[in-house]
């Protein structure tokens, strides 16, 4: 057998592998998936955010609300020089808030040069319903000043 015949059937065999792959796994195998960061999709996810915030009441900060209604602004991280997949890791995955992680969080953020602003540390949780319906809360964890952190005192 010459060798060009035999390259055609290596090719023809490899093909047919990966069609069997592809037909058994719904179309998704590894290798050749066209959309792997959605293997993850329906589990329960967290995310956070920092909002600049005025003079709410106590009620208004620290109560746990749906996104649409988190009453201020948002900030953008990332004109403060912070990465904010690092910034969302660090308050998603933190379980124990010590004056050692909450010092670290006014590090990250630079909270002494924030003046009189006040900036609440928000995480965002979001499921996937039994009726395919997606549902986000908004969790105040701190608020921040230049010279203050204010744990929410429904949590710690």
């Amino acid at each position: 057998m010459d060798l060009f015949n035999r390259h055609k059937k290596i090719l023809a065999g490899i093909l047919l592998i990966n069609i069997l792959l592809v037909a058994t796994h719904e179309g998704e195998f590894w290798p050749f998936s066209i959309f792997p960061m959605f293997s993850q999709a329906g589990n329960p996810w967290s995310r956070a955010l920092v909002i600049e915030v005025d003079n709410p009441s106590d009620e208004q900060l620290w109560g746990s609300v749906s996104l649409e209604e988190v009453n201020g602004r948002f900030i953008s991280l990332y004109g403060h020089g912070v990465d904010a997949i690092d910034y969302a890791n660090f308050i998603s995955k933190t379980k124990e808030w010590n004056d050692r992680r909450v010092k670290a969080l006014r590090d990250l953020l630079d909270a002494e040069s924030l003046g009189d602003k006040k900036w609440l540390i928000a995480r965002v949780d979001g499921h996937l319903t039994e009726t395919d319906s997606v549902v986000v809360s908004t969790v105040p964890l701190f608020l921040l000043t230049a010279d203050s952190t204010y744990k929410n005192p429904k949590l710690f």
